[in-house]
């Protein structure tokens, strides 16, 4: 991966809140545009660039896109991840948004949702596209 490719994609607000929520857990679309108070459509078209360019993986089951970052990061991508990581811990709008997801979720990861539900839809039905997802992490 490039560098200005990852410098593109972390010089947008929205993309780096995004990042920040999957470096928590792998999220289904409905949750990262819950946490950010924007639609569907603007979360989407985030998340499309960045899978685009290599920045976060997608796992879809039926109509549910399951977003987490990579499991095999680039090095100039895994290095700038751990800055973000790092810068994160301290600004204020990423702790809020980590909590607000935690209210959304509770304290539970990805998995969690396989008892809890997720989006509209069943979530037994997602088990083996969720399960597979977690175990990759």
């Amino acid at each position: 991966m490039k560098l200005i490719a990852i410098y593109k994609c972390l010089c947008d607000e929205t993309r780096l809140r995004i990042l920040s929520l999957l470096s928590e857990s792998p999220l289904c679309v409905c949750h990262v545009q819950q946490v950010l108070g924007k639609s569907q459509v603007i979360v989407s078209q985030h998340l499309r660039y960045m899978r685009e360019r290599g920045m976060v993986e997608v796992q879809r089951y039926q109509n549910w896109m399951i977003y987490s970052l990579p499991a095999s990061p680039s090095p100039e991508l895994e290095t700038n991840l751990k800055c973000l990581q790092d810068c994160i811990q301290t600004e204020p709008l990423f702790k809020k948004d980590r909590d607000k997801l935690k209210k959304i979720i509770g304290s539970k990861h990805v998995r969690a949702l396989l008892d809890d539900g997720c989006c509209s839809e069943p979530a037994k039905k997602a088990r083996p596209a969720l399960q597979r997802i977690n175990q990759s992490k």
